[in-house]
């Protein structure tokens, strides 16, 4: 059941906002530079960006930390659903909500014509119990596939939001200068919908996101996956982020007595086998040369007693790929080699593939069109390529659908050793609050100049 943010705890949150001090602005990367300048608009648009955004940048350290003490699980971002319609209602937007389950979409049109772009938040957490010392960490718990969990941003996805909502009232406040049009995206359930339910990018993309207007071009962006300087932005044409496929084998054999093994068939041996045998598709049956690719079995259950070979196995896995072709091939070849392995035996296996998101590709033309534009909105902290990540992002989905371009932000704190960050998904990420400004600019920046022709 839907439950939302009661008018008057929203009316405190925002005042909370407006009245944060300076002193809450985050230290690193910046709140006020001014990289506007050389953007696509006036000089006189350009001096009031930059002052919108230093006005905007405590606001959205107020609702990045508010959003982070209350996380939500996939299709269940009521109350972040609702703080982030009341705000784009307050600016004037279109807005939708319920959009693929806890969707909201908000659209600005500007006051000249122009062009279409839309800018992309996720606003999930993670089945994670935060072990981060902070006085807004999260202490919420929740019920997540039949266990009582901690819930926490461990990805970032709370700074996606504030970041985007900073976004929006920067380029509201720009309304009458605009050449265009401008979406914005919370996307719920970015890191996988409840089992049983639609969910995500392509769940809104099937809900008509995208089609009444159609952009012209998307961009978003995520903080940490690399371990960048906070503030850094880093990009890269095409293959940004793995297609992600999840994989089941299910190996079938006959129970028996564990002292009289001969008698059976034993699944437990043919699933210890059959991991070691995919493992050689990676690192002998794959031109690496192409691209790269991982093969992981993240979970092996069987049998419940020390001396009963039990009847079946059941191994969890995950691929990760960057060309299409080599993707329909390692499950080509991951079917291939349980098989075997299990016949050889005596045993039966199933092997069941499925798609989960696409490879994130940024588009050529886009990224090459909009690296000046990113230098400028990371300031000193800088931007530039990064290598290809292994993770995945269903992102990716937009920008099969339109012209994409995603970023990844720095979080680690300045002048701290690289060994030092803890990755996204983690019960310790940490994220740096001086990323907030940046990405905050980055979005900005991306729109104007995208709409005003640069």
């Amino acid at each position: 059941m839907r439950r939302p943010l009661l008018p008057a705890a929203l009316a405190a949150l925002l005042a909370l906002a407006a009245a944060t001090p300076a002193a809450a602005q985050p230290a690193g990367g910046g709140a006020t530079g001014n990289v506007a300048s050389g953007s696509a608009l006036g000089p006189a648009a350009e001096r009031r960006m930059t002052a919108a955004l230093a006005a905007v940048a405590p606001k959205v350290v107020a609702w990045r930390r508010d959003i982070h003490q209350h996380p939500e699980l996939g299709n269940r971002e009521t109350r972040t659903a609702a703080l982030v319609a009341a705000h784009l209602r307050a600016l004037g937007l279109e807005v939708r909500t319920g959009v693929a389950t806890t969707g909201v979409v908000g659209v600005l049109r500007g006051g000249r014509p122009g062009k279409t772009v839309a800018l992309r938040a996720d606003m999930d957490a993670l089945p994670v119990t935060e072990q981060v010392d902070l006085p807004f960490a999260s202490k919420v718990q929740t019920d997540y596939n039949g266990q009582r969990v901690g819930v926490m941003h461990a990805c970032g996805h709370d700074l996606h939001v504030a970041m985007l909502m900073g976004a929006a009232e920067v380029l509201a406040g720009m309304k009458a200068e605009l050449p265009g049009t401008v979406v914005f995206v919370f996307q719920p359930a970015e890191e996988g919908p409840p089992a049983g339910e639609p969910g995500g990018a392509m769940q809104m993309l099937k809900e008509g996101v995208f089609d009444n207007p159609r952009p012209d071009a998307a961009f978003g962006l995520h903080v940490g996956v690399t371990n960048a300087e906070v503030g850094r932005l880093s990009y890269r044409p095409l293959g940004l982020m793995a297609a992600a496929d999840f994989f089941t084998i299910t190996v079938r054999g006959r129970q028996t007595h564990g002292a009289t093994p001969w008698a059976g068939v034993d699944p437990v041996a043919v699933g210890a086998q059959i991991v070691q045998g995919i493992q050689t598709i990676v690192s002998r049956q794959l031109d690496l040369t192409v691209a790269p690719a991982v093969v992981t079995v993240g979970a092996f259950s069987a049998g419940i007693r020390n001396n009963i070979i039990p009847d079946s196995a059941v191994l969890l896995g995950t691929i990760r790929t960057f060309d299409p072709a080599m993707r329909r091939e390692v499950a080509a070849r991951l079917r291939r080699t349980a098989e075997g392995i299990a016949a050889s035996a005596g045993a039966t296996v199933t092997v069941d593939v499925q798609e989960r998101t696409p490879v994130t590709s940024n588009d050529p033309a886009l990224t090459a069109r909009m690296a000046a534009t990113l230098a400028r909105a990371a300031g000193p902290a800088g931007a530039g390529e990064t290598r290809p990540v292994t993770g995945a992002e269903d992102f990716g989905y937009f920008a099969e659908r339109v012209p994409g371009l995603f970023v990844f932000v720095g979080v680690r704190p300045k002048g701290s050793p690289e060994s030092a960050f803890v990755s996204n998904h983690s019960p310790k990420f940490f994220a740096d609050e001086g990323a907030l400004p940046v990405g905050t600019r980055a979005l900005v920046a991306l729109a104007t100049d995208f709409l005003g022709g640069r």
